[in-house]
């Protein structure tokens, strides 16, 4: 059987703690930020840890263990 390639994709976007978590960008940070108060953008800027559901999934794409 051939090696499993990593998601290209996914490896850009998401990063695997050394405990196992999966951290990633919040959404809403790009565009319209006038409207956003300062408080919302910088706690937007800060990264997000994956929630349980999401987690295995990510790490599949990315070839990490479970």
């Amino acid at each position: 059987m051939p090696k499993m390639k990593t998601h290209s994709g996914a490896k850009k976007r998401f990063k695997v703690t050394a405990k196992g978590k999966v951290k990633a960008r919040h959404a809403n940070t790009s565009h319209i930020l006038e409207k956003k108060n300062a408080k919302r953008k910088r706690r937007l800027g800060s990264p997000a840890v994956l929630g349980d559901h999401d987690t295995p999934r990510v790490k599949k794409l990315l070839g990490v263990g479970k």
